[in-house]
């Protein structure tokens, strides 16, 4: 967990406005979720390895005293490790009094018990939109134009959007002769591809215990599976044998999406099928899809359809899609910038309106600063000091655009802070 400093808050603030006012364009609408979940929840099997790093929260009092008494599990609250999970408690407790379908924007922090290294926060913001209580390709297409919009707003250019689908990943798992029932395992393994190379997979599915001709035949068919190259029909034909009425109809949807998403994506991105792509959350169950910059080797936004997740809740499914920025890695993007470019972009013109004596009569100064602030300008009272050329080089390091001296001949003009008195 680390403290932020004022100037990348500020970037913070201004991102999560523009992807709030591209989201809300498409309709969706802004809910919140606690942070602390119920253990049994969180750990109902749908969060994949992210169960493994649960913050568990003790009971309380009587109910703690009594749980080491009867030697009963401790802890039966957990700090949230995403918002999708969550997300689906809130609308089976809530589903009659929300719209249907429900478009909901959430943005917010989550935790989970990682190892400190470099890029891995124990603290993080997530967020999201999802699409709740209708199916169909058309969420898909709108989920994607819409983070892909809010992306190109942000400033990112040359987006790469990677679909994929589970029924067709699953039939691959049962064309090669994996147990259906570890499905879930060569999901995993097959999710590392791009951190640990073909190898790697392979190896870690023969150290699981996979079926061995099941490895031999996944391990020929993977370099057919290069995203450059692979296409749906492709991939098709290689399931054949396996290929249900449910994947067929899959693959048809996944074409639609593809198809609607590459007329409408801003200028300069690209939509792609990649049978590689898998997600390693245990949760989807459709369509699955990424988003890539150029420059950037790693994704900036993933999501996928997860119908069956409120069905455990609420005693019926409903159609579920959503898909989720990588606020923290956006932010180291978009802090690339320079300083001073990314700080004028969050706040506007910031302004130092300086004053000589504290102890004077203030309120000409304070209608000076709401004066300028009604100009649109961003005004902080500040004390001069003795050491003027510091005290600018200081307003500088911090975002001020310049200054105003404070006197009854000449209020109003705004001086840059290069400029000596």
């Amino acid at each position: 967990m680390r403290d932020v400093l004022p100037d990348e808050v500020e970037l913070r603030d201004r991102a999560v406005q523009t992807i709030l006012a591209v989201y809300r364009g498409y309709g969706f609408r802004r809910i919140e979720t606690p942070a602390l979940e119920s253990l049994r929840l969180l750990t109902s099997g749908e969060g994949g390895e992210n169960e493994k790093l649960i913050f568990k929260v003790l009971k309380r009092g009587d109910e703690l005293r009594a749980a080491r008494e009867r030697g009963d599990e401790l802890a039966d609250l957990g700090l949230r490790f995403d918002l999708t999970v969550p997300l689906a408690r809130y609308y089976a407790q809530n589903h009659a009094k929300l719209p249907n379908p429900l478009k909901a924007i959430q943005i917010g922090p989550v935790w989970r018990a990682e190892r400190p290294q470099r890029g891995r926060f124990r603290q993080f913001t997530q967020c999201d939109i999802d699409v709740l209580g209708v199916g169909g390709p058309v969420v898909e297409v709108e989920l994607v134009l819409a983070t892909s919009e809010a992306l190109v707003t942000l400033g990112l250019s040359e987006l790469t959007v990677r679909l994929n689908d589970r029924r067709i990943l699953a039939a691959i798992a049962r064309a090669c002769g994996f147990d259906d029932a570890r499905r879930g395992g060569f999901f995993i393994a097959f999710d590392k591809l791009d951190k640990v190379g073909p190898a790697g997979v392979i190896r870690e599915l023969r150290e699981a215990g996979h079926d061995a001709a099941a490895v031999a035949t996944f391990e020929s068919l993977l370099a057919s599976l290069d995203p450059a190259h692979a296409t749906i029909d492709h991939v098709m034909a290689a399931v054949t044998s396996v290929a249900s009425p449910d994947v067929t109809s899959s693959a048809a949807a996944l074409r639609a999406i593809i198809d609607a998403v590459a007329v409408a994506l801003p200028p300069g991105c690209q939509v792609r099928f990649d049978p590689t792509l898998v997600r390693g959350m245990g949760y989807y169950t459709g369509p699955i899809f990424e988003i890539a910059a150029a420059g950037y080797p790693s994704s900036i936004a993933g999501g996928g359809r997860y119908d069956r997740m409120i069905g455990k809740l609420l005693g019926r499914d409903v159609p579920a899609s959503g898909f989720s920025i990588g606020f923290e890695r956006l932010i180291s993007i978009l802090g690339e910038r320079p300083a001073g470019a990314a700080a004028a972009e969050a706040v506007g013109e910031r302004i130092a309106l300086l004053i000589d004596d504290p102890d004077a009569d203030l309120a000409g100064p304070v209608s000076v600063a709401q004066r300028l602030r009604r100009d649109g300008r961003l005004v902080s009272l500040e004390v001069r000091r003795k050491n003027w050329k510091k005290q600018a080089e200081d307003l500088a390091a911090h975002g001020f655009a310049g200054w105003v001296r404070y006197n009854d001949g000449e209020p109003w003009r705004v001086r840059s802070l290069a400029r000596p008195d």
